[in-house]
């Protein structure tokens, strides 16, 4: 229960540093940012592997970059959509 906390904890941390190096908003806030974050570094691990510092279960430099390629493709996606309906 508790790596479940520390899991969610490091996941929103994750996700809020990348939504500040790109500067581009995660859609959903806080929440947005805790599923950034663990998919993020769900990615980042796929992508780049295992490598560098460890905290809860995160490798930490291939889930910031794998949190920053996210939301680089959600905001994309997100401005592509608005621009469709104006």
């Amino acid at each position: 229960m508790f790596s479940f906390i520390w899991y969610i904890v490091i996941g929103g941390i994750l996700g809020w540093l990348a939504g500040l190096i790109v500067g581009k908003d995660v859609p959903g806030g806080v929440i947005g940012n805790i599923i950034a974050g663990i998919i993020g570094a769900w990615l980042g691990s796929v992508i780049l592997g295992d490598w560098g510092w460890q905290v809860s279960k995160f490798y930490v430099f291939p889930a910031l970059i794998g949190c920053i390629v996210l939301i680089l493709i959600v905001s994309f996606i997100m401005k592509a959509m608005a621009g469709k309906r104006a």
